[in-house]
């Protein structure tokens, strides 16, 4: 462990226990200055400190203090998750990974290891995606595999987006913020009671920031590397004719353009593969990274679209049942692509567009009896999708690439709860899960399709204690789920001259399962502080690994099977020195170790054994009773691989990162209008989101997270 992360580690376990010392203890009798977090993640409200897991919440209103404007920043501030954007050169993409679970390819038939929900509808893709966070009450980020509640999908953890329900915050705000980079970002939320029975709730906003290079070869690309513009809107309108009876109609749609996500190919690195053979260099590329050399106008511009339908139904029978409906349909489209090579010659392009509709219906009925309660359901799930690659030219031979597949996933699930005593609390849930998937792709002397079958019993087991100080500690044991996955682009097929032989490798994998043994200890201990600190382990079998060569006639991507045991440590606190001073600290350690094959050892791809954060804040009062707020969020990613493979001539190693943002911000007294100055990245701290080697080239995928600094006006009404 180097001296870096020494400091890092010492840092954080000083504070850390300076927060807990005998002094801040004695304070218990002050008043409170952190309030308690309401959570929904085991799909009834309670307390953040009684729910038996490893939680993460944030709160819609504190998120851009904090630099939190995307999706992509919570994974800067929670242990042991890390969030890289790196999906077809796209800049809309988000691929959470926790615990050494994530999603390392975006192709339709590569299902993520961490499940997304928008008020409990689960998004089945990552790419294209409304991840804008205007309207927000409340993220949760739920670690380790959550596959009796959530079900499929979730062997990583899952991550709960709340938005806010209408007509209970009557008001308007217009939020406004204007920066280095050609930064402008204007947004408005408002909502109103139209009557007693009827709320209306209704955002929207523009978004848009210069990029970090120029497409030298083509002079008229008319975009930049980098640039981002997007406009998106969400209504909702809720009817609650009864105290027990409401309804929920949603609508979102996102609309975006942007330029290519910065990047880099590296050739002289590998002498033997076919870039270098064909007589092109690293002078060939741009000298600069985030700059492009392509001669590809068709790859420079990536575009977005989503658009979604949600219907709530909540019903409360009486003081003892109740039940929800949840359901919707979404849509999904992307284009993007990479010009592999790099270099202004058309050698290695791959050019992509990429759809995905779905359709979820869940039907909740649950209880609360005293000392028993409960929470059941039945859920639906159906997906269909497709990516085209036309025309994809591979070493100067053009082709297309077409792959689909269509899903369709049942399931029942239940969780029942019993208090034993005050203190005590034991809960168990049972979920079976049917899966059926279809694929098709064109790729060798195709086409080729395939169908199958999956089905599993995931279930969870918990008990919690709460002790006479504030804590509560907890024991879980928990089983996680996905159904086996599709080769996301197998050239492999080239290899096979009988498309009716069944012996060929467009073949899905076996499930996999997890299975985690989690216990922790949270709580608020004073008025002044709380903490949460958890040690878990996590065993996975037949996790596929996606392993890309440029072998078989292609760009080629197959499915690495392998068992994988995870252990590790999480912690959070947040203390307040003074009434005025608070401090908020993270940090995370993991192990990852995976069964060798063939004699070789893998490494979880994209997964940092140490992630820590720090977030102290100063509040300075103003004799108008007005106050100005000044915080600082520093946080840290560990080195990593960018591909299962961790021998240095692989090349794939990324460095470690660490990045600070600062904000200095004006509240009124009356907290109707702020008025901040920001920095995000104020250290200009550049870094890879992923690497990749094919054997004939080195991808380096670049962030697109340079330093930033504005303005940024909010005023509610």
């Amino acid at each position: 462990m180097n001296n870096h992360k020494v400091k890092g580690l010492l840092f954080v376990a000083l504070a850390s226990a300076l927060a807990v010392s005998p002094t801040a203890i004695a304070q218990n009798g002050d008043d409170a200055l952190i309030e308690e977090i309401m959570v929904t993640a085991t799909k009834r409200e309670a307390s953040i400190y009684e729910v038996p897991i490893a939680i993460s919440a944030f709160e819609g209103d504190k998120l851009a203090e904090q630099g939190i404007i995307e999706i992509v920043d919570i994974g800067k501030f929670v242990p042991n998750l890390n969030i890289t954007q790196f999906s077809a050169g796209h800049i809309s993409s988000a691929n959470p990974f926790i615990r050494g679970i994530g999603l390392q390819d975006h192709l339709i038939t590569t299902d993520p290891g961490v499940s997304v929900y928008v008020d409990g509808v689960y998004l089945g893709r990552q790419v294209g995606q409304n991840w804008n966070l205007t309207n927000i009450e409340r993220i949760e980020v739920l670690r380790g595999p959550q596959g009796t509640l959530y079900g499929r999908n979730s062997i990583g953890g899952a991550i709960n987006i709340i938005t806010k329900t209408p007509g209970a915050n009557e008001g308007a705000k217009v939020g406004l913020e204007v920066g280095s980079r050609g930064r402008l970002n204007g947004d408005f939320y408002a909502d109103m009671n139209l009557s007693d029975t009827v709320a209306l709730a209704f955002t929207g906003g523009y978004r848009s920031r210069d990029g970090l290079g120029d497409f030298l070869n083509l002079p008229n690309a008319g975009i930049e590397v980098g640039e981002t513009k997007e406009v998106y809107g969400r209504a909702a309108l809720r009817y609650a004719p009864s105290d027990n009876f409401s309804l929920v109609l949603a609508y979102d749609a996102n609309d975006g353009e942007g330029g290519l996500r910065p990047y880099t190919t590296l050739i002289d690195e590998l002498p033997n593969g076919a870039v270098y053979g064909a007589g092109y260099r690293n002078s060939d590329v741009s000298s600069d990274p985030y700059d492009n050399n392509t001669g590809q106008a068709s790859q420079t511009i990536v575009t977005n679209k989503a658009e979604g339908f949600s219907l709530t139904a909540d019903w409360n029978w009486n003081d003892t049942y109740s039940s929800k409906i949840i359901a919707s349909t979404r849509t999904s489209e992307y284009k993007a692509g990479l010009d592999d090579d790099s270099f202004v010659d058309d050698f290695l392009s791959f050019p992509e567009t990429g759809e995905a509709d779905q359709t979820s219906l869940e039907f909740q009925f649950s209880g609360d009896m005293g000392a028993f309660d409960f929470v059941s359901g039945l859920y639906y799930f159906e997906e269909d999708g497709f990516n085209n690659q036309d025309p994809t030219v591979f070493l100067t031979f053009p082709g297309t690439f077409f792959l689909s597949q269509d899903v369709t996933s049942v399931a029942i699930y239940g969780n029942l709860g019993y208090d034993f005593t005050d203190k005590f609390r034991l809960s168990g849930g049972l979920r079976y899960t049917e899966d059926e998937k279809t694929a098709f792709t064109n790729v060798g002397s195709g086409p080729y399709d395939d169908s199958r079958d999956f089905d599993e019993i995931t279930w969870e087991l918990a008990a919690n204690y709460s002790f006479d100080n504030g804590l509560t500690g907890y024991a879980t044991v928990q089983t996680g789920y996905q159904s086996g996955q599709y080769p996301a682009r197998p050239f492999c097929l080239f290899a096979d001259t009988d498309p009716d032989d069944d012996d060929d490798c467009f073949k899905a994998s076996d499930n996999i399962t997890a299975t985690n043994l989690e216990v922790g200890i949270k709580g608020q201990i004073t008025d002044h502080f709380s903490m949460s600190a958890a040690i878990f382990t996590t065993e996975y079998s037949d996790l596929p690994y996606q392993v890309s060569t440029t072998s078989g006639g292609g760009f080629s991507t197959v499915n690495l099977i392998v068992d994988q045991t995870s252990t590790g440590f999480e912690w959070e606190n947040t203390y307040f020195f003074t009434d005025n001073f608070s401090f908020q600290a993270t940090l995370g350690y993991i192990d990852v170790d995976v069964d060798e094959q063939q004699g070789v050892k893998p490494v979880a791809p994209l997964t940092p054994e140490l992630t820590w954060s720090i977030s102290p804040m100063w509040a300075i009062p103003l004799a108008s009773g007005a106050e100005v707020r000044m915080r600082l969020d520093y946080s840290y990613r560990d080195n990593m691989y960018g591909e299962p493979s961790s021998d240095p001539g692989r090349l794939t190693a990324i460095d470690s990162r660490a990045l600070l943002n600062v904000d200095i911000a004006y509240h009124s007294p009356d907290g109707s209008f702020t008025a901040g100055l920001y920095g995000r990245n104020v250290t200009d701290e550049r870094y890879d989101n992923a690497r990749l080697n094919t054997g004939d080239y080195i991808l380096q995928i670049l962030s697109n997270d340079a330093s930033e600094f504005g303005l940024r006006l909010v005023k509610s009404f």
